[in-house]
């Protein structure tokens, strides 16, 4: 989703609570909001603010210690408001992007632009190695950030989980739909063709479509 739509998210639960503002005689407006109202705002919020921040964000984390507060509901969403307002105000002045990011970004950009260099020079081989390989690495930092496995201990020591199994795991924490996890496997497969000398497999036509289809998921779901 585009920043915009975002925004338009934690705007909508900020101008619902101003709503009850403005009837109200309190600034926790206990006056005009019901519990059972308070408890149903307070909790799409946490939602939105984990969604949009993450689950490792200082936004969640303050979320979360307001919604386990022991108060009553209507002054938890008072404070939550709190976050939204800062959440979204971050977000619209392009706060949310880390330093991290941006070189994680460039540097996935910098092997995309190699690949669609490589394809348009007749070795669509190569091309298709790099931009899978490039998707599974992008895979494990979006990993990392939702909380995802990517490495398992075994007799011999930690090795790295296989690309399709973080994949799915990562679909299960909301990282992104099933069908962008469909689409993963699909890429995946390509690139694992490539690295194994099925060259027969599949056509220029398929990697300039992957590559360009890698590209828009990395923009989509930044790690």
């Amino acid at each position: 989703m585009t920043p915009e739509n975002l925004t338009k998210q934690l705007d909508g639960l900020i101008s619902e609570w101003s709503d009850f503002r403005s009837r109200s005689g309190h600034d926790d407006c206990s006056d005009v909001m019901s519990e059972t109202k308070a408890i149903e705002i307070a909790t799409r919020a946490c939602a939105a603010i984990e969604r949009i921040g993450g689950k490792h964000s200082a936004y969640h984390v303050s979320a979360e210690e307001i919604r386990s507060d022991q108060v009553y509901w209507q002054l938890k969403v008072l404070r939550v408001v709190g976050v939204l307002q800062s959440l979204s105000a971050d977000l619209k002045a392009g706060y949310l992007r880390t330093l991290e990011e941006l070189i994680h970004g460039e540097v996935f950009g910098d092997f995309l632009e190699m690949a669609q260099h490589l394809v348009d020079s007749g070795y669509k081989d190569a091309a298709a190695v790099i931009s899978g390989s490039s998707l599974e690495a992008h895979l494990r930092h979006l990993a990392k950030r939702f909380g995802v496995p990517i490495e398992k201990v075994t007799s011999k020591g930690t090795e790295p989980l296989k690309a399709d199994l973080i994949n799915a795991d990562l679909m299960k924490a909301g990282a992104y739909s099933g069908l962008d996890q469909k689409n993963v496997t699909a890429w995946l497969g390509l690139r694992n063709k490539a690295a194994h000398g099925q060259y027969a497999d599949y056509q220029k036509d398929q990697v300039v479509l992957m590559i360009d289809a890698v590209r828009n998921f990395i923009s989509r779901h930044p790690a």
